[in-house]
């Protein structure tokens, strides 16, 4: 197991853990959204292939539309 941060709160989670995963467990996979990790924006291609690692600092935002 592994700790680390997701818009501040701690969490764990398996050593593979990528981050397509992390986004699924909290269901927000379909979601517009951007994803910081350790301050740099990772691409959407990116998040099947990057892998969550100890101490790691994630930011999860949705984009919401409105008027």
């Amino acid at each position: 197991m592994i700790s680390f941060q997701v818009n501040g709160k701690d969490r764990e989670g398996q050593k593979s853990l990528t981050l397509a995963e992390l986004l699924a467990e909290l269901k927000l996979e379909h979601q517009r959204l951007a994803v910081e990790l350790n301050e740099d924006v990772i691409p959407k291609t990116s998040f099947a292939t990057t892998v969550i690692q100890e101490g790691d600092h994630i930011e999860v935002v949705s984009f919401v539309g409105g008027g």
